[in-house]
């Protein structure tokens, strides 16, 4: 390939797989990609090597797949491109998150340790582990009973997915690990520092995972000796308090990253960013008023404003936190794709699938096709999408999944089709709620993994939020994302962009085709997310606490089962 051009690269840390790009500064087009799965996906029964259970709500990743990750990516995306290394002008990292990880002092995962690898503690704690819900539901009483003004900006409650729940329950169920590790980090920065050499901490995952604003900083030390004495230093004995903006130069490619992925030393490695909020501007929202819905295992919503507005339920409203100069709202619905993948693994009749197979189509396609043949109601179901808890706006791992309506008669694609409602409806409850918070929505563009290609979700997406729904033409936005943060850290003088918005304007782009809102759906669409809402309500705002009692009773058998 011609010297002339500038490339870069994007690699995305996702919940199952890492997906890596290499794109073309000038105009954002992919010159090659990369697949890699992890070997050992997301740990949820035992460790690794070990008979040692794990409790239930717990999810957690191996350390060495991270970095196989690039091994693998990397070099396939410069074989299959034949581009030079010396073209490549910056990488750029985004992770899913709040992932954490407890490290020595040179950044070695205690999970790879030989006296600490059977403590579950010690292994990165991946955003779906729930098993802090309980310091999640202690920390968001202390905040309150404290008076604590940050709590505002994340909706009014702390998230079991966030940092400093996870740390609290490495403290109180292991204090052997939380001792002798001598950092703990978010899994965007740790990528970043086997990377460069260079620990640094992001804005993007400080912001919106460990209580951090621009304005505040992290909380007092008050805060954290209230929760336990021994965690009043918890910034200074296992953080940073220096964090590092988006789109700043982390550092440079070392001698060692170099080789695991055939590049050149000296490359600028951009500063980390999680891997939704990367996917905004590649999906090209960069202004306000403009939601990004990143469709994956979770759904993410991340919309932009230039003013400062309290939200129930959002999952943070961080400053900077997605493109400079503006505030950036994310909600979040915990499960998605999850969901559907469920439905797949567990409930789907063999017969179903042999039909698939003879029409020469997936599993997934087959129950669309299905599904897309009913109209609204026709089924008599309706769920709650809660399969892994509510994240916005209930914000409680706690609560079930439901679903009403079953009969004799009920057949697959009815309950499929229940499911992408529920999912969906849940996303209109976000939309009311920041909508009625002051925060406008004008234009929705999705992107994402599998539930974006889904075209009767999306049709669906349409009908219920009365919007039209745009596409982005990039299957990988937030790798695009990751890049285009690259391309920013590089700087002009190397051939980069000077802004974010920049970037995006030249590398995002849509895809033509849109999904329009059909007037007859959207009647009966509102009469059933009427019949959602009062399900919502009557067992999201603990009117009945059923799922909870059940699900404590579940617990309480399973821990018998293991003694």
């Amino acid at each position: 390939m011609s010297g002339k051009k500038n490339f870069v690269i994007g690699i995305d840390y996702g919940t199952e797989s890492v997906r890596a790009i290499l794109a073309d500064v000038s105009n954002g087009d992919l010159v090659a990609t990369s697949l890699y799965q992890y070997t050992h996906g997301v740990i949820t029964e035992r460790l690794p090597e070990t008979n040692i259970e794990l409790d239930p709500d717990w999810a957690l990743q191996h350390p060495k797949d991270y970095i196989n990750a690039l091994k693998r990516t990397v070099p396939k995306l410069m074989n299959e491109s034949q581009v030079d290394p010396e073209q490549i002008i910056g990488i750029g990292i985004a992770f899913t998150g709040s992932t954490i990880i407890p490290t020595t002092n040179d950044g070695t995962p205690m999970a790879l340790l030989d006296e600490y690898k059977e403590d579950p503690h010690a292994w990165p704690k991946l955003w779906k582990h729930h098993g802090a819900q309980e310091q999640a539901s202690k920390l968001t009483q202390l905040a309150i009973d404290r008076f604590e003004t940050f709590l505002d900006r994340y909706g009014g409650k702390i998230n079991a997915e966030w940092f400093f729940p996870k740390v609290w329950e490495i403290y109180e169920e292991s204090s052997s690990i939380y001792n002798n590790a001598e950092r703990i980090i978010e899994a965007s920065d740790w990528i970043v520092w086997q990377l460069t050499g260079e620990e640094t901490r992001n804005l993007c995952a400080a912001g919106y995972k460990a209580l951090w604003s621009k304005s505040e900083g992290f909380p007092l030390e008050t805060f954290f000796s209230a929760m336990d004495s021994d965690l009043t230093n918890v910034i200074d004995d296992k953080m940073k308090r220096e964090i590092i903006p988006l789109g700043e130069q982390a550092g440079e490619l070392t001698e060692e990253a170099a080789k695991w992925m055939k590049l050149t030393p000296g490359i600028p490695v951009a500063t980390g960013i999680l891997d939704g909020h990367a996917a905004v501007p590649g999906a090209s929202v960069a202004e306000p008023g403009k939601m990004a819905m990143i469709l994956g295992t979770s759904f993410v919503h991340m919309i932009l404003s230039s003013k400062e507005y309290r939200v129930p339920g959002m999952c943070g409203m961080v400053e900077d936190g997605v493109v400079p100069g503006l505030i950036s709202y994310e909600a979040g619905q915990a499960g998605g794709g999850d969901h559907f993948a469920w439905f797949m693994k567990n409930a789907v009749p063999g017969e179903y699938e042999r039909q698939a197979r003879k029409k020469k189509i997936g599993l997934y396609k087959f129950l669309e096709q299905k599904a897309a043949q009913l109209q609204p109601a026709e089924s008599g179901l309706v769920a709650v999408d809660w399969w892994n808890g509510n994240r916005s706006i209930l914000v409680d791992s706690d609560l079930t999944g439901m679903m009403l309506g079953y009969s004799l008669a009920t057949k697959p694609e009815e309950v499929y089709r229940a499911m992408l409602e529920a999912t969906i409806f849940g996303t209109r409850k976000i939309f009311e709620t920041f909508i009625a918070s002051g925060v406008p929505i004008n234009e929705i563009i999705v992107t994402g993994g599998g539930p974006a290609k889904n075209n009767l979700l999306l049709n669906i997406l349409a009908n219920v939020t009365r919007m039209e729904i745009k596409v982005a033409a990039c299957p990988y936005t937030s790798a695009l994302g990751a890049a285009m943060y690259a391309t920013v850290a590089a700087g002009e003088v190397k051939g980069g962009y000077a802004t974010i918005q920049d970037a995006s304007k030249k590398m995002a782009h849509l895809d033509k085709k849109t999904f329009i809102p059909n007037n007859n759906d959207k009647k009966t669409y509102n009469r059933l997310y009427s019949e959602y809402t009062l399900l919502h309500d009557y067992f999201g705002y603990g009117h009945n606490n059923a799922m909870k009692r059940l699900k404590n009773l579940r617990m309480a058998i399973l821990d018998k089962k293991r003694q």
